[in-house]
């Protein structure tokens, strides 16, 4: 498949799962919220509730750490008709409080890939989840210097990237979006007319999955984000 990047000047990264590892952290976390809940319901059942509370919270509480933190606790009152213990509460606090304040590990060849892209295009993330734990690992990343301009969406839908682009002043033939989710960073890119690589994490949340009827081929899919530096002849 033939795609030429030869006009792209601005780049845009996803952070989570793109930048660092993030995903990964959730489910462990849904391990050991199923553990402290394995006395009410099977380890099945009480991920499929805690799904299923989270996306009726996602217009109340957007994205990030901390409506899934109240969204395990309100799945835990739940699944127990009201009497999880206190002490369990404490416990699922604690397991957010713990992603919150987890080390930001930047996933292979980020930082290379960022030092030989800064001098020629103009870069920027854009990403969901909560603005202040997005901030937080983007300081802790040590990559923050590599960046012209950080935005922390409330979604990520053709309109939100329409207004941002507009807002930057930036021509959607010359912008190219990276990121690991075709839901989020590859498809509403596709359709408002900009260039979109994909490259997969190992780990999808379900709410980002899409179905084989919303494939499409008219873009980049690789295997890591050194990869994309041979598809950029101007590096």
């Amino acid at each position: 498949m033939e795609i030429d990047f030869k006009d792209i000047k601005v780049i845009g990264f996803d952070a989570d799962d793109t930048l660092w590892v993030n995903e990964t952290y959730f489910r462990d976390t849904e391990e050991r919220f199923a553990e402290l809940l394995e006395g009410y319901e099977t380890k099945n059942k009480i991920d499929q509730e805690l799904f299923k509370m989270e996306m009726d919270n996602l217009p109340l509480y957007g994205y990030g750490i901390k409506g899934f933190m109240l969204s395990m606790i309100e799945s835990a009152l739940d699944l127990s008709n009201n009497n999880v213990p206190q002490e369990t509460i404490f416990k699922i606090l604690n397991l957010g409080k713990e992603m919150i304040s987890h080390p930001v590990e930047l996933l292979d060849g980020v930082e290379e890939v960022l030092a030989k892209l800064e001098d020629k295009y103009r870069l920027i993330v854009l990403t969901k989840g909560d603005l202040l734990d997005q901030e937080r690992k983007l300081e802790k990343s040590g990559i923050s210097k590599y960046f012209h301009h950080v935005e922390v969406l409330s979604d990520k839908k053709e309109q939100n990237y329409s207004n941002l682009l507009e807002h930057l002043e930036i021509n959607v033939k010359e912008f190219l979006m990276i990121g690991n989710s075709l839901k989020s960073d590859v498809l509403p890119i596709l359709n408002i007319g900009a260039n979109a690589i994909h490259i997969p994490f190992h780990t999808t949340w379900a709410h980002e999955m899409v179905n084989d009827s919303e494939q499409i081929n008219n873009h980049l899919k690789l295997n890591s984000l050194r990869e994309i530096l041979k598809y950029l002849d101007n590096v």
